[in-house]
C-alpha cells in the first residue's frame, strides 16, 4: 500500500483553515506540519489538528523530510517568496491565487518548477467546480456553437481588504474561467475602478478583455454592492448559458436562444431571425469544489501529470491582472498583455 502524501500548510487564516480541513480529510494525504507567523491562529489550527507539528518558521517546515508537498495559503504578497523557497527545497507546491503579483515573478516560478521537475498548481478553484466543468464540456461538444462573449459578476457587501484591491482579490476567479472557456489569452485589457472607502485600494473594478478573433469578456468585481452575485453569462451562436453559483441546486441554465441568419437575404428585415426555445436545467454534482481541487493536487503529485491549473495557467491569469492594474493606473487605457518569457 502506498504511503499517504506528507503535506505542510503555510498560512492558517480564513481560507488556509479551509485548505487544512480538506487536505486533512483526504485518505491518501497526511497533514504533517502547520506554519503561521500569527501564533494565535497557529495555536487554533494546531488544537484542531494535533497530529500536525506547529511552527512559526517556514525553514522548519521546508527542512522536514516527511513533508513532500507544501500548500501556500499566506497573503498574496508572500506567494512568490514562499513558493520559490518551497520549490528550491525540492517540494511540490499548491499555492492559492494569484500565483504572484508580478509577471516576471510568475514566470520565474514556472521556470523553477519546470527545471526542478516539481508539480506547481495554482488554486483557481472554479475550474474544479462541477458547474464550470459541465459548462466546459458543453463548449467542447459544440453545444453553444461559436462563443461570442462572456460577462461575469462577483460582488457583495463583504470583507474589505487593505492589502489588495477588488481586482486582485476577486477577479482571478473569473479570469481563470474565461481563459479556460476561450482557450486563449486576450490581446489587451482595459479596467476602470474607484476607491471609495480607503486610500487608493479600489473597492469596485470594471474589466474588459478583447481577444484577437473578436471575442470579448467583461468582469465586474466589488465588495461594495447591495447584492451577492457569483454569476457568469456565456453567449454562443447556438445557445446561451448562465452559471449562477449562488443558486442552491439549479446552478446552470441553458437557454436555446439565438439569432439565425437566413439562407438567402431578401431584405435587411428578413436577414436575421430571433429564435427563443426551451430552457434546460441540467443536473450538476454538488461535490465541494475545494475538496475536488485538493484531491486533484494530491493525484498530480502522485502521478506527476500536469495539473489542470498548473503554473502556466497561473501565469496567464497574472498577465491579465497585471495589464488590468496598469490600465487602472492609467485611467482605463487599454493595455496590451506582456508577452511571457519562454516557459515551455
Amino acid at each position: 500500500m502506498t504511503e499517504p502524501l506528507g503535506l505542510g500548510v503555510v498560512g492558517t487564516g480564513d481560507w488556509g483553515a479551509n485548505l487544512v480541513r480538506n487536505f486533512a480529510s483526504l485518505r491518501d494525504a497526511r497533514l504533517m506540519a502547520l506554519c503561521d507567523t500569527d501564533r494565535e491562529r497557529l495555536s487554533q489550527a494546531a488544537a484542531r489538528f494535533p497530529q500536525a507539528r506547529a511552527t512559526t518558521r517556514i525553514e522548519d517546515l521546508l527542512a522536514a523530510a516527511d513533508v513532500q508537498a507544501v500548500v501556500v495559503a499566506a497573503s498574496a504578497a508572500q506567494h512568490y517568496a514562499l513558493v520559490k523557497a518551497a520549490l528550491e527545497a525540492g517540494k511540490d507546491v499548491f499555492v492559492e491565487k494569484p500565483l504572484a503579483l508580478r509577471v516576471d515573478h510568475a514566470e520565474e516560478l514556472v521556470r523553477i518548477a519546470r527545471d526542478s521537475r516539481r508539480v506547481l498548481m495554482v488554486g483557481h478553484l472554479l475550474l474544479y467546480h462541477p458547474g464550470v466543468r459541465a459548462l466546459k464540456e458543453m463548449v467542447q461538444r459544440g453545444d453553444l456553437g461559436d462563443l461570442y462573449y462572456i460577462y461575469s459578476q462577483r460582488v457583495n457587501l463583504g470583507k474589505v481588504r487593505k492589502d489588495e484591491n477588488a481586482l486582485w482579490s476577486f477577479a482571478p476567479h473569473d479570469l481563470s474561467v474565461i481563459l479556460h472557456l476561450f482557450e486563449a489569452e486576450p490581446v489587451d485589457v482595459a479596467a476602470r475602478g474607484s476607491a471609495y472607502l480607503q486610500g487608493n485600494v479600489e473597492d469596485v473594478v470594471f474589466l474588459h478583455l478583447r481577444f484577437a478573433d473578436g471575442r470579448m469578456a467583461h468582469v465586474h468585481v466589488s465588495w461594495l454592492d447591495p447584492h451577492k452575485l457569483r454569476k457568469f453569462t456565456v453567449v454562443g451562436s447556438r445557445k446561451m448559458v448562465v452559471f449562477d453559483d449562488m443558486e442552491a441546486s439549479e446552478k446552470i441554465k441553458v437557454y436555446d436562444k439565438g439569432v439565425d441568419r437566413g439562407g438567402q437575404i431578401v431584405s435587411y428585415g428578413d436577414a436575421l431571425t430571433v429564435r427563443s426555445g426551451d430552457i434546460l436545467i441540467p443536473r450538476i454534482s454538488l461535490q465541494e469544489p475545494l475538496r475536488l481541487e485538493c484531491q486533484h493536487f494530491v493525484d498530480r503529485v502522485r502521478d506527476r501529470a500536469a495539473p489542470l491549473t498548473g503554473g502556466a495557467n497561473g501565469l496567464a491569469v497574472v498577465k491579465v491582472l497585471a495589464a488590468a492594474q496598469a490600465s487602472l493606473e492609467s485611467g482605463g487605457v487599454p493595455v496590451p498583455l506582456v508577452q511571457p518569457a519562454r516557459v515551455g
